[in-house]
């Protein structure tokens, strides 16, 4: 006989290999975030299904189901036409499973997977021919008082194909099997069937149907699907037949295999994905922007913003203030260099200092004060609080994790940030026109007081001389007075000039430096929180499609 077939496969539906590929990669992906209990059941899953699906054949297994005294080895021994299955005559119980087993094809591997070592063969006289390829299993009792029973049964119906739940008129309504197989069985109803056994104990026709549309209403509301039960007496062979219908339909689809195991990706998936929020959140702006700006205050950017500032009208007055005062400026520090900052010149082999700092220095920036770390650590946590508080409470915690880098390393690149962003700019061209209208009015003056000088001294000598005059004003006073007013007004406009671009200074290095400081924050801060909501969505989508 061929490998199972998919025949019952709808066009839309995930393969099955697919959808324990998906469940797979959202264990691996979500790793510790999910809750370790779900994911060890799930992992369980999907290594059933690696390994039912491995199995060669196409047979189905079948197993029968129920509380103790439910009559379930009564109908194996029925269906299989032979007593199999031994009955104990004082307290009716299975202590180890049994399988029968219908046609020529092996069962052996499966058996072997299922763990049963009772096997019985049924021959062609014994059965019906609509039964091949079936491997029927009486389990022990689920609610056996010796435990090896219950894990035994549960061992197997871990494994089986189509459940087969054998429920009688006095224990149809335990809460062992509506609370711990039923319920969790909401995607299996196409894999399971409801008997309500030992039917000719009820006297009362109306009252069995009563009985049978309580149970009906009991798995219905237990989730587990709505299902027709089937009523069904050893001892008067009612429903037998229609059992063995029943059970010949699912075996002749031959799809049962795949279809249990898909219900049990689905379910393991809804059971993990209850680990994970229904949509995963974004970044928000206000605490993106308030930790850029604690992050601004630790790195030292107003002060750095103040030496901009200073250094600006520093160089403005020696470029463009007066002349005879200009010597005054070299005496001041440079505001920059004390940072060791902002000296850009490369050397002759191309480097610049900048360059070298980066790599093998630091700044002399000032370190932040208690009060700015604490400011940053609490913007970073605001930053995941606020990213994370719609996740559970695993994914919040890796949230808070991934937005709490090293003190020691993000000190560092903020350092790195500052002494790598270009402080100076080209010179602007009005230095140069005012230095030059400085000089000129200097040299003016100067010339006139040399030349006053001049007529001093010839007149000391007694030498007659001439001085021109402009208006009633002689020459060399015009030049020299001329010279130093005019010199001392332009000086002033510089002063102006000066203050105007220092702030225009300020603001575009401010610019430069938000996106160094930007890019610290992504990279120690806003890219380790995506990285981990990155993690919750993928985990999302993979879990979402394998339960699809």
């Amino acid at each position: 006989m061929s490998r199972r077939r998919s025949a019952g496969r709808s066009p839309g539906m995930v393969p099955l290999t697919e959808r324990a590929e998906r469940l797979r990669s959202a264990l691996d992906v979500g790793g510790d975030q999910l809750d370790p209990m779900a994911s060890e059941q799930a992992r369980g899953v999907v290594d059933r299904v690696k390994e039912r699906w491995a199995l060669k054949g196409g047979r189905t297994v079948v197993a029968l189901a129920g509380p103790t005294g439910s009559g379930k080895s009564s109908i194996f021994n029925a269906l299989v036409g032979n007593e199999v299955s031994v009955i104990s005559p004082r307290r009716p119980t299975t202590s180890t499973a049994s399988a029968a087993v219908w046609g020529e094809e092996p069962a052996g591997e499966l058996l072997d997977w299922l763990g049963i070592d009772a096997r019985h063969q049924v021959e062609t006289a014994e059965g019906q021919a609509e039964l091949d390829g079936l491997v029927l299993v009486d389990l022990p009792d689920f609610d056996s008082r010796e435990l090896r029973h219950r894990v035994e049964a549960d061992r197997i119906l871990e494994r089986a194909d189509v459940f087969v739940w054998v429920a009688d008129p006095q224990k149809y309504a335990d809460a062992r099997l509506h609370d711990d197989y039923l319920q969790p069985l909401r995607h299996h109803d196409t894999v399971m069937l409801v008997v309500l056994n030992q039917a000719d104990r009820v006297k009362d026709r109306d009252d069995l149907q009563q009985v049978r549309e309580d149970l009906r209403r009991l798995v219905r509301d237990d989730g587990a699907g709505d299902h027709e039960v089937i009523l069904t007496s050893v001892r008067t062979q009612e429903g037998l037949a229609e059992l063995r219908g029943r059970i010949a339909q699912v075996v002749s689809a031959r799809n049962a295999a795949e279809a249990r195991l898909v219900a049990d990706l689905r379910t393991s998936a809804e059971h993990v994905a209850e680990g994970v929020a229904p949509t995963t959140p974004e970044l928000t702006t206000s605490a993106d922007t308030r930790l850029h700006e604690a992050l601004k205050v630790a790195s030292g950017v107003p002060v750095v913003l103040d030496a901009v500032e200073r250094d600006y009208r520093r160089q403005a007055n020696a470029r463009a203030g007066w002349p005879f005062t200009r010597w005054v400026s070299g005496l001041r520090p440079d505001p920059l260099r004390r940072l060791r900052l902002g000296d850009d010149t490369p050397s002759p082999t191309g480097i610049a200092p900048s360059d070298v700092r980066a790599v093998l220095g630091r700044s002399s920036l000032p370190s932040p004060t208690p009060a700015a770390r604490a400011n940053v650590q609490l913007a970073a946590q605001q930053v995941a609080e606020d990213a994370g508080k719609e996740l559970p409470v695993r994914w919040q915690e890796a949230l808070v994790e991934a937005a709490s880098p090293s003190e020691g390393n993000l000190a560092d690149a903020l350092d790195q940030a500052v002494i790598s962003t270009p402080l100076r700019s080209r010179a602007p061209l009005w230095w140069s026109v005012l230095g030059v209208l400085q000089l000129l009015l200097a040299l003016a003056a100067v010339a006139g007081l040399l030349w006053l000088v001049l007529v001093a001294v010839l007149g000391w000598f007694a030498v007659p001389t001439e001085v021109p005059f402009v208006g009633p004003v002689p020459v060399p006073l015009a030049l020299l007075a001329g010279g130093l007013l005019a010199g001392l007004l332009l000086a002033a406009l510089a002063r102006v000039a000066a203050s105007v671009g220092a702030r225009r200074r300020r603001r575009q290095v401010e610019e430069r430096l938000d996106e160094a400081i930007d890019e610290v924050s992504y990279q120690h801060v806003r890219r380790p929180v995506l990285t981990v909501l990155e993690r919750h969505e993928k985990v999302r989508e993979l879990l979402e499609r394998a339960s699809a």
